[in-house]
């Protein structure tokens, strides 16, 4: 805690005990380095600034806010949190563990992180950071791919948890670990609990924490149509099933008829958690406006062209594949 209060990263978040704010800020967090998702909070406070501005936007809007994340379910979460916030709190944000872990989206850490920094409660904010920490101290080997090493490190981590600002113990755990206690190369020699670190004292570090079960990723395949006629082409919303959920593509059917217009294809390489995409997308070129136009009623597709497709939000490599593409046309 002396650590902290001497070092703790100054951040936007840090200067406010806001529920709300600090909830926005630890989704943002989620799958983003510190860095990256410091300007996209700052954006998404001053459009949305508090629950009910983000319960009334519309979704395209919250999407678009969040673009440049990735990850577009957490936004989807969000937006339907906030919804929650108002029909189930009257519009006030929950102060209780147990009520915020009710929220769409929000999982054990997020809802101790929100309950400890803004409501004082002695709740453990378990992620990465504390596994590898504790791990260290402890030289503790518990694997913490099993299932039960969320309560295993939870209850390891209320023995040295203060009763006073457990809130500023969960960020100092997480400055430590993201500022020294590293995944690779820690820097041990300015770690202010080394000389009651068992992992540092016998000199092996690197061997924790433990963790043995490593998830398969799933091979996917995706094939796409570029339908154009001119400037245009034809997007579509997606629903809430699978990956990307409410962001944009392309059709995924086209008539039989329509394969004489398709001059080539591109096949692109995407990563996702657990998931390796391959998505093969045909570029077909209509001459005909009529038939372009019928295909897009028939289908409930959107005409669009590159200017006004910057207010969508598509998935990433969707979003670099038409940023080429009108580039070099």
């Amino acid at each position: 805690m002396k650590w902290y209060d001497l070092n703790a990263r100054e951040l936007p978040w840090r200067s406010t005990k806001n529920p709300y704010h600090i909830w926005i800020c630890e989704i943002v967090l989620q799958q983003t380095r510190v860095e990256q998702g410091k300007n996209h909070y700052l954006n998404f406070i001053e459009r949305f600034p508090e629950v009910k501005s983000l319960a009334y936007a519309h979704t395209d809007e919250v999407l678009l806010y969040w673009k440049g994340l990735g990850y577009y379910s957490r936004a989807i979460n969000l937006h339907t949190a906030a919804q929650q916030i108002m029909t189930d709190f009257n519009g006030i944000f929950p102060n209780h563990f147990e009520e915020i872990l009710k929220l769409k989206g929000v999982g054990k850490y997020t809802a101790a992180a929100v309950a400890s920094i803004c409501f004082d409660e002695k709740i453990p904010a378990i992620d990465g950071n504390f596994y590898r920490v504790l791990s260290r101290i402890f030289a503790d080997d518990f694997d913490i791919s099993s299932s039960k090493a969320y309560q295993y490190f939870y209850n390891l981590a209320l023995l040295i948890m203060p009763d006073e600002r457990p809130g500023d113990f969960n960020q100092a755990i997480m400055d430590i670990g993201s500022e020294v206690c590293k995944p690779k190369n820690p820097n041990c020699e300015v770690c202010p609990v080394r000389d009651n670190c068992l992992a540092f004292g016998i000199g092996n570090v690197q061997d924790f924490p433990l963790k043995s079960k490593k998830v398969k990723a799933q091979d996917l395949k995706l094939h796409y149509y570029h339908i154009r006629y001119r400037e245009e082409f034809l997007i579509k919303q997606r629903d809430d099933s699978f990956i990307w959920k409410k962001l944009y593509d392309f059709p995924e059917k086209i008539p039989s008829h329509f394969e004489k217009w398709i001059t080539h294809e591109k096949t692109i390489h995407h990563k996702l958690t657990h998931k390796n995409l391959e998505i093969v997308i045909s570029e077909v070129v209509l001459d005909n406006k009529k038939e372009f136009q019928k295909f897009s009623e028939e289908n409930h597709f959107i005409i669009t062209n590159y200017e006004e497709s910057h207010l969508k939000s598509f998935p990433k490599p969707l979003e670099n594949f038409l940023k080429k593409e009108f580039e070099e046309s």
